[in-house]
């Protein structure tokens, strides 16, 4: 390690962006420091918020100016990612964890299919676990598991009070890398960590018995060790995730749509969404389909209602309050107003105005 200099301030180091609260970050240094410190709360270098410069848990960054006996420095550049999950906004995710409870609060198959959207379109592995399997006979949850299975997943059954499939959820989070863990509030997400890390002591409320919904308890992205080289991301809970902007990228994010389209070939029309056009390779016959459907025309409406035509994606265009793909250059017909005006300039002829 480089010497101190004077004055407790030292040159800069690498670390791991481990959690965000209001304007700073915890960062856990690769290396430990003076008197073995490890970790600084830092803020942001003013030229990063300039530049527009995000900083997200599990970003790795560079900090500088550290004040070793006060445990601060700042965050002056953050190194390239390698993959970034927008909501919960976490960055270099090695795999996402998404629970949902089979019971207090009954699972939703549509908010459960937009929390797998959500984690397919980041390009990492997604894992679903289904939590509070100790609320429903075990027939009920063997079904919900082959239900997933047919959607294209390989699920868990969890439950924290009894310690049903924790062993197995172990395996899977001791993987290295960031493990982020998502799903509604209330579905026992920090219960599900206590359990595995009894000295976490996470907060944790029941679900409302009225509204069938979870209270918020963890009110920031966190990351925890579970094992040497694996950290697991605690997120706050939320109950509608985005969906992606582009129509056309929505059927890559469901298993079933790929797997259909590697059996049968890609569709006739290449801009095919999926919604019983001729000779779609897709079809309609899969449990999904009207819940993509559904996530299709949410979507739809969505863009619908955004401010600018310019927010409309590439390839797309209104009609009749409607999305429906644009004709390629060459087949579009030109409108009255622009054959009159070819018209009057090739009747004043070549050098007239």
């Amino acid at each position: 390690m480089r010497p101190e200099p004077a004055g407790g301030v030292s040159e800069g180091l690498n670390g791991l962006v481990t959690a965000l609260q209001a304007n700073y970050c915890s960062v856990a240094l690769e290396g430990p420091g003076p008197g073995g410190a490890g970790q600084l709360l830092c803020t942001r270098r003013t030229r990063l918020a300039k530049s527009g410069q995000s900083i997200c848990v599990g970003d790795r960054v560079r900090v500088e100016g550290i004040d070793w006996p006060a445990g601060r420095a700042a965050v002056a550049a953050v190194h390239p990612r390698s993959s970034l999950l927008e909501r919960p906004a976490v960055a270099n995710v090695s795999r996402i964890v998404v629970v949902v409870a089979l019971a207090e609060p009954v699972a939703d198959p549509l908010q459960l299919s937009r929390f797998l959207i959500t984690a397919e379109a980041s390009g990492t592995p997604v894992l679903p676990v289904l939590s509070k399997a100790d609320l429903l006979p075990a027939t009920a949850v063997a079904d919900w598991c082959r239900r997933l299975q047919g959607w294209g997943y390989a699920p868990l059954a969890v439950a924290a009070t009894t310690g049903q499939g924790l062993e197995a959820l172990r395996q899977e989070l001791q993987q290295p890398g960031i493990t982020v863990i998502c799903g509604p509030s209330g579905v026992g997400k920090s219960s599900l960590l206590n359990a595995l890390l009894p000295a976490l002591d996470l907060r944790v409320a029941a679900v409302s018995g009225r509204l069938q919904r979870g209270r918020h308890t963890t009110r920031h992205v966190e990351l925890f060790g579970l094992a040497p080289g694996a950290l697991v991301a605690d997120t706050p809970g939320f109950n509608r995730p985005r969906l992606p902007r582009d129509p056309a990228a929505l059927g890559a994010l469901f298993p079933e749509v790929l797997a259909a389209l590697a059996r049968q070939g890609p569709c006739r029309f290449s801009d095919c969404l999926h919604q019983g056009e001729p000779d779609c390779s897709v079809g309609t016959a899969w449990e999904r389909w009207p819940l993509y459907r559904q996530c299709l025309d949410d979507l739809q409406q969505d863009l619908e209602r955004a401010p600018a035509p310019s927010s409309d994606p590439a390839g797309l265009r209104r009609r009749g309050g409607r999305l429906e793909p644009l004709l390629a250059a060459r087949y579009r017909r030109s409108s009255r107003r622009s054959q009159r005006q070819q018209e009057e300039r090739e009747d004043r002829g070549p050098g007239q105005s």
